[in-house]
């Protein structure tokens, strides 16, 4: 098979390197925004954790790729006191196998996933969501 010796040291891409994509997606977004999410907490895992998908009654830990956990900008009040702070999760198999599935661009992907998440920080709309993310993907900050 012509080619096939290429692959045969590929490997998937780490938690790392999906972090890293979502870095380059952060840094694309418009700085008001980041300013505005300055206290998010971002974390990228291989999957959500079991309490997690019995919470969210998910069956299959592919079918969560990301997930915001806190309390929306529009719903906290000055007088909330979390113990945790609100965080977004990325989680890397579940976008990988949607990725391996699909023909996007896997930093595209990444992107959209981050984006829509803090999306549920702000409380935002989808029609929000997608405009910021089109602003992220095209690099205008």
């Amino acid at each position: 098979m012509r080619g096939g010796r290429e692959w045969q040291n590929a490997t998937a891409p780490s938690l790392a390197d999906i972090e890293a994509l979502a870095t380059d997606a952060w840094n694309r977004l418009p700085a008001e925004f980041r300013k505005l999410c300055r206290d998010l907490v971002f974390r990228v895992e291989d999957f959500a954790t079991d309490e997690i998908l019995d919470e969210m009654e998910i069956e299959s830990p592919f079918d969560l790729m990301g997930l915001y956990k806190g309390v929306s900008l529009d719903r906290k009040s000055v007088l909330d006191q979390s113990l945790e702070p609100d965080m977004v999760f990325l989680y890397r198999r579940a976008i990988l196998d949607y990725w391996a599935e699909s023909d996007e661009i896997l930093g595209h992907l990444v992107t959209h996933v981050l984006v829509h998440e803090i999306g549920h920080h702000f409380g935002l709309s989808d029609a929000d969501m997608e405009a910021i993310e089109a602003d992220a993907e095209t690099g205008k900050a």
